[in-house]
């Protein structure tokens, strides 16, 4: 299960960076769009990051050998 909540954040990753190339095309340039993107992705990437960190310590993710 803990390593499936860690895809579901990855995937949201991806799915916000490609939000953001879309508003940087797309849209204008007074637009907030492309900077919420930006800070969803950072807050999900730091999310991910302690994820990973508690599954190493908790012993539910080991690393390959």
């Amino acid at each position: 299960m803990f390593k499936i909540i860690i895809l579901v954040i990855l995937a949201l990753i991806l799915l916000s960076l490609a939000s953001g190339a879309i508003f940087l095309f797309r849209d204008d340039h007074k637009s907030n769009r492309l900077a919420t993107s930006l800070t969803i992705r950072i807050v999900l990437s730091i999310g991910l990051f302690l994820m990973i960190m508690i599954g190493y310590l908790t012993g539910q993710i080991h690393p390959n050998m």
